[in-house]
């Protein structure tokens, strides 16, 4: 008898753990935590929460179902996390589940109840059903400010402003790539501002579609924008970019706050014409010495000779053939080139510096403008470059 009261005692805590049918409410356990604030939240701010749950359970297979979160929308931040746990002193498993939701209006709003579908084993190692339900969860929502022209509540705001090279420094018909970079903790890509429209009084400016995408994290998801323009001055010059701006609310210090991107000039900077072969370079002249008087006599007879040929109405064939030297020009020579070499920066720059050489010139300006919309137009296609060319070179 003394020996089977022993063997009784011995058996008594197995018996106690030993999985059966019977599932107690203290073995299992749910519930929702809603990350406390000092403020009621604003409608579209985002409220963080976090699904728990204690099991003292040999687990075999779980799914969690989620509520309609109607008047909500949600995020879940990560995957869910299983941990084995000492809870005084007794080992446990806990679950855990990091979700972002935001109120889509103000009022009162109910986060409804999260269901553990979970698989347990009994006495005999048979699988059976068990469902395991948190409690419905209660949140008060204020409504937002009116007034803002786009309601963008973020917990935290970086904005960088980048250059694909110094905007006041460009070379003569190139273009600059303007990227507004925003990262902003506590939204969904859909929630920051759409893309501005860029303004300037004189330049070409082509806007590129806007980029986002989101990385999770325990404190919420972080959104990554970024608003693509390329910039060209349109009169050989420069040109000023208007400022940008858009308004946000601050969730940790409660405050409406505006940010104001700054203007920029961009122009082209101090260009050095390119240097001339060396077999077409000038050698230094020598010193002026005037000529005697047959060089005088033999230029007076020449002289009179073209004014006589001319009052004879006859026309001096070799004129035309005068136009010749015009492919000892050097930078006429470069447009040829780079036409037949597609080439088009280089022609446009051997242009633009024939431009700058010869003085103003409306035909050839406006030969440049159908140029440089070919090139930063993406819905244009440039056109036989050689004809371009020849064109603009006619042009006076």
């Amino acid at each position: 008898m003394r020996l089977l009261l022993c063997i009784i005692l011995l058996l008594g805590p197995i018996a106690v753990q030993a999985q059966t049918k019977a599932v107690l409410p203290s073995e299992l356990k749910l519930w929702v935590e809603v990350e406390e604030t000092e403020h009621t939240p604003l409608a579209r701010e985002m409220v963080l929460i976090t699904i728990k749950g204690i099991y003292r359970r040999h687990i075999t297979r779980e799914q969690l179902v989620q509520p309609d979160f109607d008047g909500f929308s949600w995020t879940q931040l990560g995957d869910d996390t299983w941990r084995e746990e000492r809870l005084n002193g007794e080992k446990v498993k806990t679950f855990s589940r990091r979700m972002a939701v935001y109120p889509d209006r103000p009022g009162t709003l109910t986060i409804g109840a999260f269901t553990h579908n979970l698989t347990l084993t009994d006495e005999r190692d048979d699988w059976f059903e068990h469902p395991v339900s948190s409690e419905p969860v209660t949140l008060e929502v204020a409504p937002a400010p009116s007034g803002s022209r786009w309601w963008f509540p973020v917990k935290q705001l970086r904005i960088s402003d980048q250059w694909s090279n110094a905007p006041d420094q460009l070379v003569p018909g190139e273009g600059v790539l303007r990227v507004v970079r925003i990262e902003a903790l506590g939204v969904t890509p859909e929630m920051i501002p759409p893309m501005p429209e860029l303004k300037s009084p004189s330049a070409m400016i082509f806007a590129h579609p806007d980029k986002r995408f989101v990385e999770l994290s325990p404190g919420g998801p972080q959104t990554y924008a970024f608003w693509r323009w390329t910039i060209r001055p349109s009169n050989d010059t420069s040109t000023i970019v208007e400022p940008l701006s858009f308004d946000y609310y601050d969730t940790v210090n409660r405050v409406m706050r505006t940010v104001t991107i700054s203007a920029q000039r961009v122009a082209y900077g101090s260009a050095v014409p390119e240097e001339q072969p060396a077999s077409l370079a000038l050698s230094r002249p020598d010193p002026a010495r005037l000529p005697g008087w047959p060089m005088a006599a033999l230029a007076g007879l020449v002289g009179l000779s073209g004014v006589g040929y001319a009052l004879s109405g006859r026309r001096l064939t070799g004129l035309k053939a005068l136009e010749r030297f015009g492919l000892f020009d050097p930078l006429a020579r470069q447009m040829r080139q780079a036409a037949r070499a597609g080439q088009v920066q280089q022609l446009r720059r051997a242009a633009a510096a024939i431009l700058r050489r010869d003085g103003p010139s409306e035909g050839r300006a406006r030969l440049l403008r159908h140029l440089d919309k070919s090139i930063f137009d993406p819905g244009a296609t440039p056109g036989s470059l050689a004809a371009f060319t020849r064109a603009f070179l006619r042009q006076m």
